[in-house]
């Protein structure tokens, strides 16, 4: 098995890897190297990579909440006409960031109740079948 290295001069493919070596010298055959039959040897110390933590996985999740709460800030500042709502009986006008903002906040809510409901069903349902068995 061989690999071809193609040069920018040579756009031409052939279907016989040693006929293009042989009509360009530019293309190089370099033989595959041969798979060893030596076992490979372990790292002398297993704790060399640094194990994930609780920690790092919140320090992660801060950090990306403070780059939402960045874009949100910015989003909010570029956003600033007032708006006309209406909502059931009540109406007013907000500013448009605000007004999107108390939309996002409301189906997040929306989201974790049913979140919910479904998390608490598949629980009882978990628990009645283990006192089944």
């Amino acid at each position: 098995m061989s690999v071809l290295h193609r040069t920018r001069k040579s756009q031409k493919t052939s279907a016989d890897p040693a006929d293009t070596a042989a009509a360009d010298p530019a293309l190089e055959t370099i033989p595959a190297p041969e798979a060893s039959t030596e076992p490979v040897a372990a790292p002398a110390h297993s704790g060399d990579a640094v194990p994930r933590t609780r920690a790092g996985a919140t320090w992660v999740g801060v950090c990306a909440a403070a780059l939402t709460l960045v874009v949100l800030i910015v989003f909010m500042l570029q956003n600033t006409r007032r708006v006309e709502v209406n909502f059931l009986w009540m109406n007013g006008s907000v500013p448009l960031a605000l007004a999107l903002l108390i939309a996002g906040v409301g189906v997040g809510i929306v989201a974790m109740v049913i979140g919910t409901a479904r998390v608490t069903q598949l629980r009882r349902i978990i628990h009645s079948r283990q006192r089944r068995h």
